[in-house]
């Protein structure tokens, strides 16, 4: 295919937001589409902020679905599938069962591995690039084990697996983790440390790349909906929306958990599901944190950003239901105080709840690529919980496709025709 000088980015989350910036600094022309206002929440806003090269499992790995059929029976379970005859969760429930094996998990390792330790490389470029107003933070992440039992199994599962694909990982023992962040009192047995992770300020990443875009000559179209697609030849010629019918050579799909939605009409198969996090940000803490954390046997990060503090977490398979579960917010309170003695539920009183909505793959694989169906179509979504971190990359793979360059980074597992 010959290089596409115009590109339409439909979707103004955080992976087309980045998706625009490289496609600009490349030179295309590109006009990007978001159905939200300008600043409007999005699945990033409210995310933990990891930049998490240690996510080199993917969500469906072993013994996931057994542990997943005994979550779904508590909606406070850290990971909850709330049962509902719907054939687009089922196909997704039964992909994802056939991809929870270990041999699935070392193909993909390496993969995540590469495309987390580049990403991170770009958001170090761009902190640079913009005087670090998002707040980026090299500081390592924790994840913290309660019990001697998880620990060894972490050290033996997730530590081990990370360093057999080139991502440093440190089991500590409770004194050596608390050496590491002297200023707070942890209850613990001790942690898996992974110096290589970082974090930064989702709501200050998200302004701080819109108003490099604006620099760089991109369109903004907001507050505008898709509605359809026009079609020709194996190609799009056009995306219909609230504004218009809009035309260009080439087109990225970055709508997230609304991307299936989005291809509608187009004959696509791309299974996905949204998984709902919420998170809680305490904005005066009275604790200082400097590293991140995941409280692991309660799934529930932890993130200093600046001068707050926020915990969130938790995985709920419903569907783009709006419904805030009261006891899923307690699971987090009560993880905060698990692992924290010091923190206590006062500090959460008139914190209002967020909540987002990840796109989950089945096989806990982002969609990243060009579809068979229409060649000049390329699919940049369903990073689940890897938003943040692998937004940058991804863009940067998208501007090489359409720019007809090599990729730099391995795209065997992420072909988003893989379950067509």
């Amino acid at each position: 295919m010959s290089n596409s000088r115009s590109v339409i980015v439909v979707g103004g989350g955080i992976v087309g937001l980045c998706t625009a910036h490289y496609l600009a600094r490349e030179g295309f022309a590109v006009t990007l589409v978001e159905r939200n206002a300008e600043g409007a929440d999005s699945c990033a806003q409210g995310s933990a902020g990891y930049v998490s090269p240690s996510h080199v499992q993917p969500i469906s790995s072993p013994g996931m679905v057994w542990q997943g059929l005994k979550w779904m029976t508590s909606s406070r379970s850290p990971f909850y599938i709330k049962p509902r005859l719907n054939l687009d969760l089922m196909r997704w429930g039964w992909l994802f069962a056939r991809h929870c094996t270990p041999e699935h998990t070392q193909r993909a390792a390496p993969v995540l591995a590469q495309h987390c330790l580049e990403s991170r490389k770009l958001i170090v470029e761009l902190a640079a690039q913009t005087g670090n107003n998002f707040e980026f933070r090299t500081e390592g992440l924790f994840n913290l084990c309660k019990t001697q039992e998880t620990l060894d199994k972490y050290s033996h599962g997730l530590a081990a697996l990370a360093n057999s694909v080139g991502v440093e990982a440190r089991t500590l023992s409770a004194q050596e983790t608390a050496a590491l962040e002297p200023g707070v009192r942890m209850d613990i047995a001790g942690a898996i440390y992974f110096p290589i992770d970082a974090h930064l300020s989702p709501r200050k990443f998200m302004p701080a790349l819109i108003a490099l875009l604006k620099q760089q000559g991109v369109t903004f179209h907001w507050s505008t909906s898709v509605t359809g697609w026009k079609t020709s030849g194996g190609r799009i010629t056009g995306v219909v929306t609230s504004a218009g019918e809009l035309t260009a050579d080439a087109f990225v799909l970055a709508t997230g958990s609304w991307a299936p939605e989005t291809l509608r009409g187009l004959d696509i198969a791309l299974p996905m599901q949204a998984g709902k996090g919420y998170s809680l940000t305490i904005e005066q803490p009275r604790l200082k944190f400097t590293k991140s954390a995941i409280l692991s046997e309660r799934r529930v990060a932890m993130t200093p950003m600046g001068d707050t503090l926020r915990f969130g977490g938790t995985m709920e398979v419903s569907g783009h239901d709006d419904a805030v579960r009261p006891e899923r917010i307690e699971q987090i309170i009560a993880a905060a105080q698990h692992y924290y003695p010091d923190i206590h539920a006062e500090d959460f009183a008139g914190v209002k709840p967020w909540f987002g909505y990840r796109p989950v793959s089945p096989d806990g694989m982002p969609y990243v690529g060009r579809f068979a169906r229409h060649e000049n179509l390329i699919a940049a979504c369903g990073h689940a919980m890897l938003g943040i971190t692998l937004a940058p990359i991804t863009g940067h793979v998208v501007t090489e496709l359409l720019a007809g360059k090599k990729p730099g980074v391995d795209l065997s597992l992420t072909n988003p025709d893989r379950f067509a």
